[in-house]
């Protein structure tokens, strides 16, 4: 019997059993394994596959992370590690696992991703627009002296009474509510830190959590760069491990910051919309995401 055209292969919802052989997919593909952010993405979100005709784990796969009170009709959704294994690339299957994403189980829903060059003309034939920026920023990072914080703002290790504020200040930035990615912040990461000013309000909080073998700094919410810059000496402190954030670069203030404290350019993703002119919230206080692949 003649196998059906690889495009015809039934497209399947993934689950946590999955998180092997998606590890294994980014593997195949030559990016690092990430099972920690894989394990966090499969369960916060929802994901999606190809299995390989050949049997052996994922021929392609992607993660979709909804925003909003109702998962049925998000405010929000984005698109995140999109995968073809090697040895079916440039066969179609990206594109037909992105159009039953984005047309199918996401139809008329706003939605964002990360686009690498490689990826981006993809994305433009169905409909997205870019709309932002980021850059990756890997190193070791060097503190030179203290970056004081405006009078009263104090950084502070995160409490658990501290996650009902962190997630309305989360809201209020993002744009739309995150309740079920910032409750799993106090498992998935290391550390994280809260900016809290005079009258005992949180203004910023920050997170580091490991990623194979570095540091990830994200999500970093500050009021100004100076919060921004006092989030990221007080996580630096806590690891010896290289650091890694990604800074949407309409922050140039904070990127020449870090780039003198050691960290360096490793790329730029451009940040894609469709059916939303642009990104909901207040970049200016959105210095970091937790992960481009969740938006």
């Amino acid at each position: 019997m003649t196998p059906p055209p690889l495009t015809e292969l039934p497209i399947r919802t993934l689950t946590t059993d999955d998180l092997r052989r998606c590890a294994d997919l980014s593997e195949d593909r030559g990016w690092p394994r990430e099972d920690h952010k894989w394990g966090l993405l499969l369960a916060a979100g929802d994901a999606y596959g190809i299995d390989a005709p050949d049997g052996e784990g994922l021929a392609a796969a992607c993660v979709v992370t909804r925003y909003g009170p109702s998962r049925v009709e998000p405010d929000l959704a984005a698109i995140g590690m999109v995968l073809v294994a090697d040895r079916y690339a440039r066969r179609g299957l990206g594109r037909r696992l992105m159009t039953h994403v984005c047309d199918e189980v996401l139809a008329g829903i706003p939605l964002t991703l990360h686009a690498t060059p490689y990826g981006r003309p993809l994305y433009e034939e169905l409909g997205f627009d870019t709309t932002g920026r980021a850059e990756m920023l890997v190193g070791t990072f060097r503190p030179t002296g203290g970056d004081p914080l405006p009078v009263g703002e104090a950084v502070r290790p995160a409490t658990s009474d501290d996650i009902p504020g962190i997630i309305r200040l989360d809201t209020e930035v993002f744009g739309t509510d995150r309740t079920h990615l910032i409750i799993r912040l106090p498992a998935f990461a290391d550390r994280i830190l809260v900016i809290e000013d005079g009258r005992g309000e949180l203004v910023g909080y920050a997170a580091i959590w490991p990623n194979m073998d570095t540091h990830v700094i994200g999500p970093l919410i500050a009021r100004d760069t100076a919060g921004a810059r006092a989030l990221v000496t007080a996580l630096a402190a806590a690891t010896d491990r290289p650091l890694r954030t990604d800074v949407d670069v309409r922050h140039e203030e904070l990127l020449g910051w870090l780039k003198e404290r050691g960290l360096a350019s490793v790329a730029f993703n451009a940040v894609m919309t469709r059916n939303i002119p642009g990104l909901p919230g207040d970049w200016t206080r959105r210095w970091a995401p937790l992960t481009v692949a969740a938006g």
